[in-house]
């Protein structure tokens, strides 16, 4: 189902992104034996930059806020209900004219990548621990805003 704020722009550094107000993803995280584990989507092959592994989200309705569109995008990707987290602090990455929100956020409950309802943009779903990414293809807007996520997932 398409909304009309689905579509192609390109912001002010001249890159190509999806989401005409903007987009928004959820990095869900938990505590891991070694350091944090993110909960990472692989992106269908269709998909743009597809294969590598990233944030469930997309593009922003008119009028969303990032957190509801993040969630939004969780719920439609992976089938986890706003219920399953506890929302926490957001990044933004601002390319000038267009912006990605990342909000991080914590499970409330127990959740295996096995269990979960994937739709045709995922390829798969995994925890991945912090200190284990690079062993992983990355989006390359989420490899990018790394340094300042690792700070927040450290607080």
């Amino acid at each position: 189902m398409f909304s009309p704020t689905d579509g192609w722009v390109t912001c002010a550094l001249d890159h190509r992104h999806w989401g005409r107000v903007g987009a928004a993803g959820l990095l869900v995280h938990r505590a891991g034996v070694d350091g944090p584990e993110l909960l990472l989507q692989h992106r269908a092959l269709w998909s743009h930059h597809g294969g590598t592994w990233g944030t469930p989200g997309g593009a922003l309705h008119a009028g969303e806020s990032p957190e509801h569109g993040a969630l939004r995008e969780v719920q439609e990707e992976l089938g986890l209900l706003p219920a399953d987290l506890e929302l926490g602090p957001s990044s933004v990455d601002d390319h000038g004219g267009w912006s990605y929100t990342t909000v991080l956020a914590r499970p409330l409950r127990d959740i295996e990548p096995r269990d979960l309802a994937l739709d045709g943009e995922s390829d798969g779903v995994a925890w991945i621990a912090l200190g284990d990414l690079a062993s992983v293809p990355l989006h390359p807007g989420f490899e990018a805003s790394l340094h300042r996520l690792h700070d927040l997932l450290s607080a």
